[in-house]
């Protein structure tokens, strides 16, 4: 009987993909600056030793990805990476390793939490009236689930980015693009959660404004809380959030 091998054979990637990881090496530990060129097409055929198409996968990669885009003059440079591309790639790997939202509600008390906490430590007048006008423009359509689902969504970024944290902003970004579209669908089918969710912001930003740190904790919390208690109205946590979206569109075509 033959015996079982005690390695796996080895995955050789794609030269295509070779180059974009040497490319984001270069950008992201500093080597290559934002706004700094990156080389022409033919420039990195002969610096890499391969044919231009290889080049020009490996460029589309980091052109998806946010490291590189190109100028008016079609050159290409380096650039910082957006949030939203970064979460999103993350996002589909937490959909393709089938993440409940239990793990979410979890995951998402944690880092919200940690937002309030910064935001009470840090907030600038700027930070404060930006929340403001989003706490006034949820007000105004406190009965329409989509636009306040997308405005609850705005506040919880505001209130990461007046932590004043850009690591807390990235790690938290994959996991709301997953769990803040439910509010939507719990504004909807709960009638009192639109007007829950506003008044729990209206004291979070209140604890903002005055420093209070244990009532920023306390109302994030309770925010927090709700949601849970209104999905589980409509969907069980420990469902994935593939197989619960698909179930809600679903239902929502009947």
């Amino acid at each position: 009987m033959a015996a079982t091998p005690l390695f796996r054979r080895i995955d050789v990637a794609p030269a295509y993909q070779k180059v974009a990881d040497a490319i984001e090496r270069e950008i992201i530990n500093g080597r290559i600056k934002p706004g700094e060129p990156i080389g022409t097409e033919q420039q990195l055929v002969a610096q890499f030793g391969v044919n231009r198409s290889t080049v020009r996968e490996g460029i589309r990669v980091l052109e998806e990805g946010g490291l590189i885009r190109r100028d008016s003059s079609r050159r290409l440079q380096a650039c910082l990476p957006r949030y939203n591309k970064l979460a999103t790639r993350l996002s589909r790997a937490l959909i393709l390793h089938e993440v409940t939202f239990r793990e979410l509600f979890e995951t998402s008390m944690t880092l919200e939490v940690a937002s309030v906490e910064g935001a009470v430590e840090r907030a600038t007048e700027e930070n404060i009236a930006e929340l403001a006008g989003n706490l006034a423009r949820s007000a105004d359509v406190v009965g329409n689930p989509a636009d306040l689902a997308e405005l609850d969504a705005e506040f919880h970024v505001l209130m990461a980015k007046a932590s004043q944290n850009r690591v807390l902003q990235l790690a938290r970004e994959p996991a709301a693009q997953l769990f803040f579209p439910t509010t939507e669908m719990i504004v909807g089918g709960v009638p009192e959660g639109g007007a829950r969710l506003v008044e729990a912001h209206r004291h979070i930003l209140d604890a903002i404004r005055r420093r209070d740190k244990e009532a920023g904790v306390l109302w994030t919390r309770r925010h927090l809380q709700d949601w849970r208690r209104g999905f589980e109205k409509i969907a069980s946590l420990d469902r994935s959030v593939e197989h619960t979206y698909m179930e809600h569109a679903y239902a929502a075509r009947q």
